[in-house]
């Protein structure tokens, strides 16, 4: 359990007030409209949302997938291993093989390449998660202890006759307030996490194979063209 978490019930409470308020609507120019359009989400709905984020999982998807690494290595040592004939077909064998280690582990387009690219992209994911759930907790653990908060608190409480409550002028200022700076720590997750996947997009694309060059031997065929079976 981590600070949001601890957070998290006084938190949605102050922002289900808050999303009653705005649901009234916003102080007319308010910095909260433009992170309303672009969110499309009152502030207790993206709190709700983001509370299912969790960087535990992430970091094990990254653990999961370097185990794969050792079955790549485990059949490059097969690939490498000495074959004691030569000719023709042995040529052709070993053009063939090597063609399939290029492919298999050699620098970042190989499939151990795009491996470890993958457990890179979760790890910073998952770094990213801790952040975003670390920074959105201090914002909201701010929003608890305002002045803005008692403001909402007062507005929506049940001792107010049913007809003030939500309406532009009752603890509506407040609730803006509050809910820009949610929205605008939301927002600040939201564009880290999309320039985290443009960055590692060209990383995680699908690894192309490499062929060899054409061998006269093998009547202008690539080397590596025919499909290769690997046991181990």
């Amino acid at each position: 359990m981590d600070l949001l978490d601890r957070l998290a019930e006084p938190g949605l409470d102050l922002l289900g007030r808050v999303d009653t308020l705005l649901a009234a609507g916003a102080p007319e120019g308010h910095r909260i409209w433009p992170l309303l359009r672009r969110m499309q989400v009152l502030p207790g709905d993206g709190l709700r949302g983001f509370l299912d984020l969790r960087p535990a999982p992430l970091a094990t998807a990254g653990h999961t997938v370097r185990r794969h690494v050792h079955g790549y290595d485990h059949a490059c040592a097969v690939l490498t291993d000495p074959v004691p004939w030569s000719g023709t077909a042995a040529s052709a064998y070993g053009h063939s093989r090597a063609t399939l280690l290029r492919h298999l582990d050699e620098g970042p387009d190989s499939l151990v390449g795009r491996l470890e690219a993958t457990a890179g992209y979760a790890d910073a994911l998952a770094d990213w998660a801790e952040g975003s759930r670390l920074a959105v907790a201090r914002t909201l653990a701010e929003a608890i202890g305002s002045a803005e908060a008692v403001a909402v608190v007062v507005a929506t409480s049940a001792s107010r006759p049913s007809a003030d409550v939500g309406t532009p002028g009752s603890g509506g200022l407040a609730a803006a307030e509050i809910g820009a700076r949610v929205l605008g720590v939301l927002c600040v997750a939201y564009d880290g996490v999309e320039t985290l996947l443009r960055q590692w997009s060209p990383s995680l694309a699908e690894s192309p194979w490499r062929p060899g060059r054409l061998r006269p031997d093998t009547g202008g065929e690539p080397a590596g063209g025919r499909p290769t079976r690997v046991d181990w």
